[in-house]
């Protein structure tokens, strides 16, 4: 009777050390695999609730531009955010990537609010209106194509074609 008392213990012990190797082996991996999954919500989350429209688009033959462009998503968007976008405009199919600075100089872009909201934020439901200057070395003709992509640090762009008038 002591020899199968003592060969459960064992069995026991065994089974408990093991229990506890497994443990300190796996929950590691589930611990950091939520912390991905939990990450990826919010990145989702986020994209899914901010959206933009280029609502209207101007340029004259100068490559001077005015782009208008709304926050028609439920997020508002920091203003410390718009300055890391990406600004894409010239003629389709050669364009450049414009800097954002508050002087306007060729291939570079600035930003206002419409109304000029002064929270901190673009907020859903308003308008940012856009200057931009590009030039790709050579006058636009009228009615020459003209694409533009505006990005936000997020990931969420819109893009669109539209004539020099």
């Amino acid at each position: 009777m002591s020899s199968e008392t003592f060969t459960t213990a064992m069995f026991l012990i065994t089974s408990i050390i093991a229990a506890g190797v497994l443990i300190n082996a796996v929950f590691p991996v589930v611990y950091q695999m939520a912390g991905t999954f939990l990450s990826s919500s919010h990145q989702s989350d986020e994209r899914m609730r901010t959206d933009i429209k280029i609502v209207n688009t101007f340029m004259n033959q100068d490559g001077d531009a005015q782009i208008w462009i709304k926050n028609v998503g439920v997020a508002r968007i920091p203003y410390a955010d718009i300055p890391k976008s990406d600004l894409f405009l010239g003629r389709v199919g050669n364009f450049d990537r414009l800097e954002c600075n508050s002087a306007i100089g060729t291939n570079q872009w600035y930003y206002e609010t419409a109304g000029g909201d002064t929270n901190g934020y673009w907020d859903p439901g308003e308008t940012l209106e856009i200057s931009a200057k590009t030039n790709n070395g050579e006058p636009f003709e009228r009615s020459a194509p003209v694409y533009i992509q505006f990005v936000l640090p997020s990931g969420v762009w819109r893009s669109t074609e539209f004539t020099v008038s």
